[in-house]
């Protein structure tokens, strides 16, 4: 947990800024800079499941260190883009290193966790990354104003923290629920066979949707309002506090009903915050309703989709699921900068996010017509 909290305080300081670097200081034109998002996100979610599976058979700590100190080199290169083709070759670099992460780091978490308190365990684990995207987005949008050199090298020694925690404080043997049978490829590539996967996956979508109009368009939306980034980075460092005062108590209470219980009502509260966004005619108090209301929906979605993947993973399988739903997740966030780029340009912020807002209110809708399916579906895949 510990260097979970510096991977996101050292990686979000830096990342929820950097569209308003690329469309404000490096002067590239925002659906550039969506698409080049989306690359990264694609790449990253399209490598995820064979890392994960991967993980499944060697151990997850060799990848982990790797790619902490990888991260540390390239995240702070993007002061090197000049331009549409740097700004892809980060893109991509950003996007391998970062398919590792996510799905291998969960998998290890669920490894340490008791197999009745999963979801608990992943609320605490929340709880902390809240905790370090509020202390780092706070003070770093007033770091950005003065400029992102410092930021950049404040994430790079993060991230070097965070391989010497995976390198020295685990030295141990971890548990390991090994995989057996098929190569590591047929694992990772089995998953998007799933029938079951697929169906949750096409509608929980919307919550890595709703987290990537959140950390990288809204920053874009306010700025175009004529908001500065320490105001930004205040608003969204609140995020991080309401969802790490409630993930914890919220996770308990779903404990018992299981993970797909609450979340078609946390997609009406995601949706409550895009009308919000698009309805609220002042820019920085549609910025403060639209996110508060988002926190509470955050504080449910945040452990319960994790570990509603956990339930769908066979035995054996977890990192290679885990890192399906991250190939999910990744291209879902990633395409929402891209996406907010074309209507931002089409028909406008305000419509934007009522679009957006309808989409997730149907997702809710389906979400808790289904959630009884899921749940005894569930049961026979991790018994199959």
């Amino acid at each position: 947990m510990a260097a979970n909290f510096l991977s996101v305080a050292a990686r979000m300081s830096l990342v929820t800024f950097l569209g308003i670097y690329f469309v404000h200081q490096a002067r590239i034109e925002l659906a550039t800079v969506g698409l080049a998002f989306l690359c990264e996100n694609l790449l990253r979610g399209l490598l995820a499941p064979l890392f994960g599976a991967l993980s499944d058979r060697i151990g997850r700590r060799p990848l982990l260190v790797a790619a902490a100190l990888v991260t540390a080199a390239v995240l702070p290169s993007f002061l090197l883009v000049r331009g549409t083709a740097s700004l892809f070759a980060w893109s991509v670099a950003m996007g391998v290193v970062g398919a590792v992460n996510m799905p291998v780091g969960t998998a290890l978490l669920l490894d340490l966790a008791p197999a009745g308190r999963r979801q608990s365990v992943l609320a605490v684990n929340y709880t902390a990354l809240s905790v370090a995207y509020t202390l780092a987005v706070t003070p770093a949008g007033y770091v950005a104003e003065r400029g992102y050199g410092l930021l950049a090298a404040f994430s790079s020694a993060g991230f070097v923290l965070v391989a010497a925690l995976y390198a020295l404080a685990l030295r141990g043997p971890l548990p390991l629920e090994r995989a057996a049978g098929d190569s590591v490829f047929r694992e990772s590539v089995a998953v998007m066979g799933d029938r079951l996967f697929l169906s949750f996956a096409a509608i929980a979508f919307v919550f890595p949707f709703s987290m990537g109009l959140v950390v990288f368009a809204s920053p874009l939306f306010a700025a175009d309002r004529g908001l500065g980034e320490g105001f930004i980075g205040l608003v969204l460092g609140a995020n991080s506090i309401i969802v790490a005062a409630l993930a914890v108590p919220v996770a308990s209470r779903m404990e018992r009903s299981g993970p797909f219980y609450m979340l078609g009502w946390a997609a009406l509260l995601v949706a409550g915050c895009l009308a919000l966004y698009g309805g609220v005619p002042r820019a920085a108090a549609a910025l403060i309703a639209g996110t508060v209301v988002f926190s509470f929906g955050e504080a449910v979605f945040s452990s319960a989709v994790p570990a509603a993947v956990a339930r769908l993973a066979p035995p054996g399988r977890r990192g290679a699921y885990q890192g399906g739903w991250t190939l999910v997740g990744a291209f879902s966030m990633g395409s929402a900068l891209f996406v907010s780029g074309l209507l931002r340009e089409a028909i406008g912020w305000s419509s934007a996010w009522m679009a957006y807002a309808a989409l997730t209110l149907v997702a809710a809708l389906v979400l808790a017509l289904t959630r009884e399916r899921f749940l005894r579906a569930s049961e026979r895949a991790h018994h199959r």
